[in-house]
């Protein structure tokens, strides 16, 4: 199956959810409150924390598998215990956060099976939008905006360590996003959470791979800035391959237990 991996990347998602899935084809994001999955209208303190939290899980601030502390929260923000139990079903409507029942509310964690599902989905999310943003290059403004967007991000030589790259990575990508100028895309991007899924490989990101990933993100930046959308298309189509076969190869350890199969 790896050897025909870069020819056509979506079947490492499909073969291996088969195997773990025999029964039942379907994935089911633990998504316990709102079964729609979206955001209801919401403003005042309630807006300002769900947005506060949700940064702070895009950004790996909070990370994967982390559990959301009531008491620590309400006290930090000075707010109720009903108040962030409102937030708290409204990040898990949007697959933000899980409520585990006599646990509480915990940062998403993903079995392999849903990682490799939402990779498949990024990639053509990505490669639209990195085909579109070096086509929009020419557009007063838009090359400006994208080149002071990632230069400092791919100007450092070196990355610390996992937690600046996962923070960084999640900036670059929605710089093209930006760049691609579809508010639509930018939204199906970020409910994707690219940061949840690096973070809870954060283990797994060693120097060499850090270092890997940077050049590929300099290679799709170059080509977006050189107004080249064939280009711009096959390298970033070549990194989230790269980066889908990482996800594959990862520990099982690293992920969730695989859902229950007679659900």
């Amino acid at each position: 199956m790896l050897a025909d991996f870069h020819k056509i990347p979506p079947l490492i998602a499909e073969q291996y959810c088969l195997t773990m899935r025999p029964v039942k084809r379907i994935c089911r994001y633990r998504v316990r409150a709102h079964a729609k999955g979206r955001f209801m209208a919401v403003s005042g303190k309630l807006a300002t924390l769900v947005a506060e939290l949700d940064s702070r899980i895009e950004s790996a601030v909070l990370v994967s598998g982390q559990r959301l502390v009531e008491a620590d929260l309400t006290q930090e923000f000075g707010i109720s215990r009903a108040l962030l139990r409102e937030a708290f079903r409204h990040l898990a409507a949007e697959g933000a956060i899980e409520l585990v029942p006599n646990r509480g509310a915990e940062v998403r964690r993903l079995t392999k099976c849903e990682a490799l599902e939402l990779f498949e989905i990024r990639t053509e999310l990505e490669v639209l939008a990195a085909r579109r943003a070096a086509g929009r290059m020419r557009l007063p403004g838009v090359a400006a905006a994208f080149e002071a967007s990632v230069t400092p991000l791919l100007g450092k030589p070196q990355l610390s360590g996992a937690m600046e790259y996962i923070s960084e990575n999640e900036a670059f990508h929605r710089a093209i996003f930006v760049a691609a100028g579809n508010d639509t895309l930018l939204d199906l991007a970020r409910k994707l959470r690219l940061s949840l899924i690096m973070s809870q490989l954060r283990e797994a990101l060693t120097p060499e791979v850090l270092t890997l990933s940077q050049k590929e993100h300099r290679a799709v930046a170059t080509a977006i800035l050189q107004k080249d959308p064939a280009t711009a298309e096959a390298e970033m189509r070549k990194h989230l391959g790269r980066a889908t076969q990482f996800v594959f190869e990862a520990p099982e350890k690293m992920f969730r237990a695989k859902v229950d199969k007679s659900a």
